[in-house]
């Protein structure tokens, strides 16, 4: 699972699960719950090593491990309509390259998936078409008031003390 923080709030989240084990594992379980849980609303799912000897780049295999993580994702509190119709649940090889820039040859069955952004619905057809169409910058605001939350504070030698932590609103 890849979780995109962005202005200290997680915003969006690519899940990429190994379909080899032949089931969801219990970490990308725990991360879906915990980016739940953190109020992320974007949402894109890759079934990763269509490209292996057990899937073969296959349909069937696909729709085995799309099922299982549509079915993990409501048992971990994920609506079932926000999964069926905001989340693209992909086949990608992230060795080959697969539907990662551009469309797939290799898996001609794969039409794309039409998502429901906000109240407009988009198609993609790999995980660039979903990184530039579906995935949107939080809203920002630069004229408010600084306000910067702590997340460390560091001694360094010749220098002095170093906070570091980041910009929720206002500019530095």
């Amino acid at each position: 699972l890849l979780m995109v923080p962005s202005d200290g709030n997680f915003s969006a989240a690519i899940a990429k699960g190994n379909h080899k084990a032949g089931e969801v594992q219990g970490q990308t379980r725990q991360h879906a719950l915990l980016i739940n849980l953190l109020g992320v609303k974007q949402l894109i799912v890759g079934v990763n090593k269509m490209d292996c000897d057990v899937a073969k780049y296959g349909i069937e295999r696909y729709t085995e491990i799309k099922d299982e993580v549509v079915h993990m994702l409501t048992r971990v509190g994920w609506k079932k309509d926000f999964v069926a119709k905001s989340v693209p649940i992909m086949p990608i090889s992230g060795w080959c390259g697969d539907n990662l820039i551009t469309k797939s040859t290799n898996m001609n069955w794969w039409k794309g998936a039409d998502v429901l952004v906000g109240k407009e619905k988009i198609h993609v057809d790999c995980l660039l078409d979903c990184l530039e169409h579906m995935v949107t910058i939080p809203v920002r605001t630069p004229d408010l008031a600084m306000r910067m939350p702590l997340s460390g504070a560091f001694k360094i030698k010749g220098v002095g003390d170093v906070l570091t932590g980041r910009v929720e609103q206002g500019t530095v």
